[in-house]
């Protein structure tokens, strides 16, 4: 069974901006750490940003400054805000807990071209 659920992917420009969204369909609280990965056909699935339950965030030199990752525990979501985004952000995105990955959802296009 599927736990994360991946949304918000979509074609845009160089430059632009997408917020993704992924939610655990298990509405587990205890997750302690979660992170957003992506890859590209014929690429390594690497991740881009974690999160911590208490906030603390991560992010890979590629991205830093341009995305920012959140929680909320409540709705047992988190986010990855993509700005200023690059045709090499093209990839599919998912997201896991890095500690003890389950299976690997759908997870959502983002294509950035012109």
């Amino acid at each position: 069974q599927v736990q994360f659920v991946e949304s918000g992917g979509g074609l845009v420009q160089p430059g632009g901006s997408l917020k993704l969204s992924c939610s655990d369909s298990r509405r587990n609280p205890n997750i302690h750490t979660l992170a957003w990965y992506r890859q590209d056909p014929g690429k390594t699935r690497e991740m881009v940003a974690s999160i911590r339950r208490d906030g603390t965030t991560n992010y890979a030199d590629s991205v830093r400054g341009r995305f920012a990752i959140s929680r909320d525990n409540a709705k047992n979501t988190i986010y990855l805000e993509m700005n200023n985004l690059k045709p090499e952000d093209t990839a599919v995105y998912y997201c896991n807990q890095p500690i003890a990955p389950v299976a690997w959802g759908q997870g959502t296009q983002v294509t950035v071209s012109s």
